[in-house]
């Protein structure tokens, strides 16, 4: 059996700058607003999978580290991820 994604409608209210560079984007694109925001968001979702993984490799690295230094640079990384610079 074939599966096939379904689109749902969503509303969205987005911050004036935000949508200005939304329509200037897809302008550039030849794209309706909408596509954008939708190749915006999966990008998004993909970035934050890809931080989410990273994070884990950094603990699994700690984990096993002996090296002090190395254990100190690997908690800074963490906690960049973590809480930002």
């Amino acid at each position: 059996m074939q599966t096939t994604d379904v689109s749902t409608r969503q509303s969205v209210n987005l911050p004036a700058h935000v949508s200005r560079r939304v329509r200037a984007l897809a302008k550039t694109k030849g794209l309706g607003s909408s596509r954008v925001i939708a190749d915006l968001v999966e990008s998004g979702l993909a970035a934050k999978e890809r931080e989410k993984e990273r994070f884990f490799e950094l603990a699994e690295q700690l984990a096993k580290s002996t090296s002090r230094s190395e254990q100190k640079r690997l908690k800074a990384e963490l906690a960049r991820l973590t809480f930002g610079s």
